[in-house]
């Protein structure tokens, strides 16, 4: 897995970095004007069924984790390698093999909501049944976190991005939200590519011991969370659902201050995989 970039910390939504060094000859032109349609016939070829990749972070992230691209454009390329040059420089050379610069309004009608930096593209979906194999696989030497019927599909991303930054072996949903709904893979900055991210019934959820966050389970505090676990937070609204406790196999709190009623789903997420790389486990 390659090293991180310097945008660790950055939200995925930052504004482009300013035009490279007028001396450095190695940004490839434009596509010239002629060519727009090409890539947007392709666009439109693809739309179907592939994934949205919604911003340069989505599209950085999906081409440093192995996903096949289809198609991806931009209305200014040289600003979009010049993020590259900046933030990762590991994937430059590939994202300047695909990228195609085509004039904004183009850009902005393949998209739902134009991007801070201009650029999009699509994604060949993972494999279901090689995301399956993957949560299946044992023994693990990383928790699943199971997101039980969330509702925020913003929140569900930034939980997929926590878990690809812990190491996770994946993401379930259950429910009817879509893990990879394009507000969902926007929110996750393109790592869907870096974890297996499913929607899975309950019955259906891998093998391994259920640590269900919960008000009135015992301290998080006390316990080490083995690897093999799965993680299990309830949803924004209503916690656990009747068949994910009964599941369950522990039932575990985070230490929270009287009267406070409840942490955001993705800090209760954060919380629980600092814990359990704190106590043991740590990222691949």
């Amino acid at each position: 897995m390659a090293a991180p970039d310097r945008d660790t910390n950055t939200d995925p939504d930052r504004d482009a970095a300013p035009d490279p060094d007028p001396d450095r000859d190695s940004v490839p032109p434009a596509t010239p004007a002629q060519d727009d349609a090409a890539p947007v016939t392709r666009w439109h070829r693809h739309t179907g069924g592939a994934v949205l990749l919604d911003g340069f972070h989505a599209l950085k992230h999906a081409v440093r984790f192995g996903a096949e691209v289809e198609v991806a454009v931009t209305a200014d390329r040289a600003a979009a390698l010049a993020l590259a040059d900046e933030l990762a420089p590991d994937v430059r050379e590939a994202l300047a093999a695909l990228l195609a610069e085509v004039p904004y309004a183009t850009y902005a009608s393949l998209v739902p909501r134009p991007h801070p930096t201009a650029v999009a593209a699509l994604a060949v979906r993972p494999s279901r049944a090689g995301n399956l194999a993957g949560l299946a696989r044992t023994p693990r030497t990383a928790p699943v976190v199971v997101l039980d019927q969330p509702r925020n599909l913003g929140n569900a991303g930034a939980v997929i991005r926590l878990a690809a930054g812990f190491g996770a072996t994946g993401v379930v949903t259950t429910g009817t939200l879509d893990p990879w709904h394009p507000t969902v893979v926007r929110g996750g900055a393109g790592l869907h590519f870096a974890t297996a991210v499913e929607r899975l019934s309950v019955d259906e959820l891998p093998a391994g011991p259920v640590f269900a966050l919960d008000p009135e389970g015992e301290d998080i505090r006390a316990l080490e969370l083995p690897d093999d676990a799965l993680l299990a937070f309830g949803s924004e609204r209503s916690g656990l659902s009747p068949e994910l406790r009964a599941r369950a196999d522990h039932l575990v709190a985070l230490p929270m201050r009287p009267q406070v009623s409840s942490y955001n789903l993705a800090t209760s997420v954060a919380m629980t995989l600092y814990h359990w790389s704190a106590t043991g486990g740590a990222p691949a």
